[in-house]
């Protein structure tokens, strides 16, 4: 079962040392492959036997019995194990089965990933019975718990009650608590944090930071409560904090923080030589940004930049594995792992000619041979957003006196509003928008006006946010309507509204937060809606992560939450939300 890191039953595991035997053939045999020997930390040569998902052998040897086998000649090959992503966000627009694929045909064959958005959008069973059959996918698919929303929610305490807390952090899939979003109120105090912190390690489950720009007495202390990694980590010194603080250091290469390159240079000019505690992570890339590649593409960064091809290949696979406590199951070409194997034509190239995943072939022949079996999120209570209120005249009455500007993708701090906000439209000539927040049950809304956002989006929705209630932005109140109702009317997405026409959308059609869609449409429409906002005024990196941290409380200084415009540093609400 999928619920189980070590699945095999008793006769399951017969059936394997009869392989060994010489009484049952391999399923497949790579026949004189290259392939990277972690245990030796070398380049070893032989033959590797897999039997249904499993990796029996790997060695000299070969099979007493081989009647039936797929043997592939790798004499002219490499095989490296199946890259780890350890700090996946499987909800920027796609889902976490479209992403498992796309990045196992990538060779990244095991995803760590973020369980908020299941967590605050599904009842626990539900949720813990989705990531158990998501588990049955030839990715490995493996989570973390959140200690906290990263927002200010309503009902916070319903959500991250003792019983979901527990529940979540001793599921066998559950590998690891964090991100820890939270750390200033666990330094000021929160002991109910600290405690499930405290179980984590009773669990012997390791601790994932969020300490951006953090100082060196911040990250001790850190260490001291329990934190075992971290990933947010922007240039090499600060990577070098976490180091010689003890703390796993994943280098991150995303979109919004395509630090990689840098952090490796400055990082090999401080003399690092031993990468052991190194790892690679993409942290929740937006879908655009994975054309280039996943894991693959990191380690690929590290080999141009110097770091040498064994650590290269170990940051993006055995490291996380051995983090995490799971480096008996992933992350080494050895004898009862998973068969989580890329064949590489070069080891220059990390990209794969051909990957197996759990011993099946996903991608080979230059063909993805991932299985095409939709998900069915119907079965856990999962359905397109479904709104049944609509807005009303008073919804777009904006008098409030303070406004938020975007500073980047996604810091926002306050601004002294000084244009005329009671006329139905805003001048093009500056930078400043119409700015509602509603949430998704129609109880209550937040009106202000958004300065950096834009200066020619008339119209726009979007259901995509950290909260799931629904955001409008634009100079024309009609045509912020347009697009609300096209969003409501399609159960979720985002919308772009000019002259009351759609003129771009992303469907939406998981919670109104995720696509269903094959990852390559996905790519299209969130690079053609992208286009379309930089074409009308955008200024920053992605607007999709300035969307989903609106309310993100983990980020400084001005959040547009449930509870209305909160004060990160006070600690407060500034203007709450008004009731409809």
């Amino acid at each position: 079962m999928a619920n189980k890191l070590y699945h095999w039953s008793k006769s399951t595991l017969r059936d394997h040392l009869s392989v060994m035997r010489g009484e049952t053939a391999p399923s497949i045999i790579l026949k004189d492959a290259t392939y990277l020997n972690s245990a030796r930390k070398s380049w070893s040569r032989g033959h590797i036997w897999i039997y249904d998902d499993r990796i029996m052998y790997a060695g000299p040897e070969w099979p007493e019995k081989t009647d039936g086998s797929e043997i592939v000649d790798c004499s002219e090959k490499w095989v490296v194990p199946g890259y780890i992503e350890p700090h996946a966000h499987p909800f920027q627009l796609y889902s976490p089965q479209t992403l498992a694929e796309y990045a196992s045909v990538r060779g990244t064959t095991t995803l760590v990933n973020d369980n908020l958005f299941l967590f605050l959008n599904m009842e626990k069973y539900q949720a813990l019975s989705a990531i158990e059959d998501l588990g049955e996918l030839p990715t490995s698919m493996f989570w973390w718990a959140r200690y906290d929303s990263q927002t200010e929610l309503e009902e916070e305490d319903r959500w991250f009650s003792p019983s979901n807390m527990k529940d979540w952090l001793e599921h066998p899939l559950v590998v690891q608590g964090g991100e820890l979003t939270s750390w200033p109120k666990v330094m000021t105090g929160n002991d109910t944090i600290l405690h499930w912190m405290q179980y984590t390690k009773e669990l012997n489950k390791p601790i994932e930071g969020h300490l951006p720009g953090s100082s060196v007495s911040t990250i001790t202390q850190m260490a001291l409560l329990g934190v075992d990694g971290e990933h947010e980590a922007m240039t090499a010194e600060e990577a070098l904090r976490r180091l010689d603080a003890g703390l796993v250091t994943s280098l991150r290469y995303s979109s919004i923080r395509p630090d990689l390159p840098d952090m490796v240079e400055g990082l090999l000019e401080a003399g690092i030589t031993d990468f052991r505690r190194f790892t690679l992570n993409t942290d929740g890339s937006t879908p655009a940004f994975y054309k280039e590649g996943v894991i693959d593409r990191t380690i690929q960064i590290c080999l141009d930049k110097g770091v040498p091809e064994i650590d290269a290949y170990e940051m993006g696979s055995y490291n996380a594995a051995v983090h995490l406590g799971l480096d008996n199951l992933i992350g080494m070409i050895a004898p009862g792992r998973l068969a989580h194997l890329n064949i590489l034509s070069d080891k220059r190239e990390p990209k794969p000619e051909a990957v197996l995943a759990k011993g099946q072939w996903v991608y080979k022949d230059e063909t993805n041979l991932y299985p095409k079996k939709p998900f069915e999120w119907e079965k856990y209570g999962v359905t397109p957003l479904d709104i049944d209120w609509k807005l009303k005249d008073s919804d777009f009455h904006f008098s409030m006196p303070m406004g938020i500007e975007l500073m980047n993708s996604v810091i926002l701090k306050p601004y002294h509003i000084g244009i005329e906000a009671n006329n139905d439209e805003l001048w093009k000539t500056h930078d400043e928008s119409f700015f509602m927040v509603v949430d998704r049950y129609g109880n209550w809304r937040v009106n202000t006006i958004l300065k950096g956002f834009a200066t020619k989006v008339d119209g726009f929705a979007s259901s995509f946010n950290n909260n799931g209630d629904i955001m409008m932005i634009g100079k024309h109140k009609e045509d912020m309507e347009k697009a609300a109702e096209e969003l409501i009317k399609n159960k979720g997405g985002i919308f772009l509204v000019e002259d009351g026409e759609v003129v771009e959308r992303i469907s939406l059609d998981i919670f109104g937060l995720m696509s269903s869609k094959p990852m390559e449409e996905v790519i299209e429409e969130h690079e053609k809606m992208v286009a379309a906002l930089k074409n009308r005024g955008y200024p920053h990196e992605d607007p999709i992560y300035s969307l989903l941290f609106f309310a993100a409380t983990h980020l400084p200084y001005i959040r547009v939450t449930q509870k209305g415009i909160y004060d990160v540093h006070k600690k407060m609400v500034l203007f709450p939300a008004i009731m409809r």
